[in-house]
């Protein structure tokens, strides 16, 4: 199936803004194939592995994920490593690939969608498995970048996705910015209903994945590894086994000159 472009990526330059806005038929128009009605089966073997951009899918319908800017990948890249440190230290569960989707099956229909980060525990009932490339449960914790570039990506997190993923049973749901005001971070309740989790003392400390805590301000200054080592709020699992290797056998070999 050969790729479906539009006017604007057949440009042989780069758009300016002034360009853009000489060019109404451009406005508003999909970037390729977004709602474009296809059926389940289509999407996971046409749309799901695309590589040039990445699709989700509601009830028959593609939907294009919308992108974030550069900061708001940061802020999410660092809680990801975090997590990864996490995880190893305190193996409660399991980081899935960026991107792997799952399918939440809704009272008002079928969605797929790929969040950021997806964690399962390894409680759930349905584990993500070494050779999966879609999970075929319900994440425990999911984690999206919000892109503000227009009204429609805020509401797909913050309204859409946020329903959807309550009432499919992911426990805990994060959304991500580069500024702090925009970000937000729910647990769900036994109601089956998301209440934001309140920091207390500028930390937000997880309840599905007990002992994960970050402080708000370090997801915008997003501090290394080795800097939070001696901070009480990552000690417990941040780099657990520093000092690295070689310096425990510069400090071994130390011990042994006379």
């Amino acid at each position: 199936m050969s790729p479906i472009t539009t006017p604007l990526e057949a440009s042989p330059c780069p758009p300016t803004a002034q360009s853009l806005a000489d060019r109404p038929e451009l406005w508003g128009e999909p970037r390729s194939a977004d709602a474009l009605m296809v059926s389940e089966h289509t999407y996971w073997i046409q749309y799901y592995r695309k590589p040039d951009l990445r699709y989700e899918w509601h009830n028959g319908r593609l939907e294009e994920e919308p992108a974030s800017d550069d900061k708001t990948f940061l802020v999410c890249n660092w809680l990801r490593d975090l997590l990864r440190l996490f995880l190893r230290t305190q193996p409660i569960g399991w980081m899935a690939a960026p991107g792997m989707g799952f399918r939440l099956p809704l009272p008002d229909g079928t969605v797929i969608r790929r969040p950021q980060i997806g964690v399962v525990r390894n409680d759930n009932p349905q584990p993500l498995l070494p050779l999966d490339t879609s999970y075929h449960g319900v994440y425990d914790l999911c984690v999206e970048a919000l892109s503000d570039q227009e009204r429609s990506g805020i509401t797909h997190e913050t309204v859409t996705k946020q329903a959807e993923y309550a009432a499919a049973g992911v426990s805990e749901y994060y959304i991500l910015h580069r500024e702090p005001e925009r970000q937000a971070f729910f647990t769900r309740t036994t109601a089956g209903v998301y209440v934001p989790i309140a920091p207390q003392d500028g930390v937000i400390r997880s309840r599905v994945l007990p002992g994960l805590q970050f402080r708000l301000r370090d997801l915008i200054a997003r501090p290394a590894p080795e800097a939070l080592h001696d901070d009480p709020v990552y000690a417990g699992f941040v780099l657990a086994d520093w000092p690295p290797e070689q310096e425990q056998q510069q400090a071994r070999q130390a011990d042994l000159e006379p």
